[in-house]
């Protein structure tokens, strides 16, 4: 057999990757599977040809599909999050313009990453009792709240009423995410992307103000 055709081992797969290394270049190239197949064409081995290992490297950190997509969803969280914060430190420092800046990157990292986006939120392949995801998930949630309290200046767990304001902010946030990546909302998506951005950020503020 030619040297160039001679199967990779695992013996080969650690020596190309450093210790780390092949865990996050499996999440790259399963994100790329993911939004390049959708959840119904995804495989493990589909992943590991992405990565250049072996079909069988992808045991190394992940027990089955599930466990990767799992990973992901995590992962995907945490960066959600981060996309968040940055727009916060750059906003306003009042209670709603932290609001809104927090709503527009949630917006952002929807119609940024579809796939991602959906796996998150509406697939059932991840195992959402995966303390990782369901701690990332609940960090992401727990942001959201804390938002809420700030502009309303109450606990939303001790108020009802303001915990239908961390309801509504959410679902409309994610409703606009959903129907941009759709592309049922025809009339937002016809803007220029400050123009675009101007109105998302508007009808977050108006949601808030009760208008």
């Amino acid at each position: 057999m030619p040297k160039d055709t001679k199967p990779r081992t695992r013996a080969d797969d650690r020596h190309r990757y450093h210790h780390g290394a092949l865990r996050e270049a499996l999440l790259t190239s399963a994100e790329r599977e993911l939004a390049e197949k959708g959840i119904e064409g995804f495989s493990l081995r589909g992943v590991a040809k992405r990565a250049g290992v072996s079909h069988a490297a992808p045991a190394h950190h992940f027990k089955d599909t599930g466990g990767l997509l799992t990973a992901l969803a995590a992962e995907g969280f945490r960066r959600f999050v981060a996309v968040q914060t940055m727009r916060q430190a750059g906003a306003k420092k009042d209670g709603e313009s932290q609001l809104v800046a927090a709503g527009l990157g949630y917006v952002e990292f929807a119609t940024a990453n579809p796939a991602l986006f959906r796996l998150m939120f509406s697939s059932r392949r991840p195992d959402h009792g995966d303390p990782a995801l369901a701690a990332a998930a609940r960090a992401a949630f727990d942001r959201l709240v804390a938002d809420v309290a700030r502009l309303r200046g109450a606990d939303p767990w001790e108020d009802p009423s303001v915990m239908l304001d961390v309801m509504a902010a959410w679902a409309i946030v994610h409703g606009l995410g959903d129907l941009l990546n759709a592309g049922r909302l025809k009339h937002l998506q016809g803007m220029s992307n400050a123009k675009r951005e101007a109105a998302v950020a508007e009808i977050i503020g108006r949601t808030m103000r009760g208008e």
